[in-house]
């Protein structure tokens, strides 16, 4: 009987944590990059600073490409959802720079997996962001 109790117990308790786990409005601006490439720039002494030289020719690699697309800020990757693979992907293709590429994203994040972005828009960043 105890044991019921206790495994009903647990069970509402994850239901009601997934439930209060509502997305939330999220807005970043950083340096697209694969997530392959990403945890070799996260170990670099100045992250934000490798992240921006980060190649265009290598994130549009097949591997790099497969490995999923993202936003390289605040010393965290954060992934995108397909919607925004694809949307970055052809930001990168259209970018006439061969690295540093610049973006902000707008969407929302899970506060259960705040670094995956469910993306709304993505534009090149204004200087000085």
């Amino acid at each position: 009987m105890k044991k019921n109790l206790v495994l009903t117990l647990v069970t509402l308790l994850c239901l009601g944590a997934i439930v209060i786990a509502k997305p939330k409005k999220a807005k970043v601006t950083g340096f697209l990059i694969d997530k392959a490439c990403s945890g070799n720039v996260a170990k670099k002494e100045n992250p934000m600073e490798a992240a921006g030289n980060h190649t265009k020719k290598c994130a549009l690699m097949e591997k790099c490409v497969a490995s999923g697309l993202g936003v390289f800020a605040d010393g965290k990757f954060y992934e995108l959802d397909d919607n925004g693979k694809a949307m970055a992907k052809a930001f990168l293709e259209k970018s006439t720079l061969d690295k540093g590429v610049k973006v902000t994203v707008e969407g929302t994040a899970d506060e259960a997996m705040p670094t995956m972005l469910t993306v709304k828009k993505l534009v090149a960043a204004k200087e000085g962001k």
